[in-house]
């Protein structure tokens, strides 16, 4: 999945709250000073041809709604990162927020705790 700009994230984020709309409904949901209705459509185009939003037509508009779920979305960009900064190694990734404190020991055995009750539920 291709990476989002922030503009285009919070395009999504729309969409995802919102489902299906015209970008002038699009529009709608923008405070003042409200982007231009023409880059806002370009954006949507974008997001189209990275395969985050598809559409229907209605006579010459288009009602856009979005193809990959936010969740769908969180986990690719997850796997990205860790791909990116930790060699593709989520065991990697886990030690450096260990090391960095970000996660406790009893976090990491509650976090083991799940994976295994997870991976009995499974069988």
């Amino acid at each position: 999945m291709k990476k989002l700009t922030r503009k285009e994230k919070e395009i999504m984020e729309l969409y995802w709250q919102h489902g299906p709309m015209f970008v002038k409904e699009l529009l709608e949901y923008y405070d003042e000073p409200r982007p231009h209705f023409n880059t806002l459509s370009t954006t949507v185009r974008i997001l189209e041809k990275k395969g985050m939003l598809g559409h229907r037509q209605f006579g010459t508009s288009f009602q856009y709604y979005p193809l990959v779920t936010e969740k769908e979305y969180g986990r690719s960009s997850l796997a990205g990162v860790i791909k990116s900064y930790f060699d593709d190694s989520y065991l990697d990734a886990v030690s450096s927020f260990v090391k960095e404190e970000k996660i406790s020991v009893d976090e990491l055995k509650e976090l083991i705790e799940r994976i295994e009750s997870a991976d009995e539920n499974s069988k």
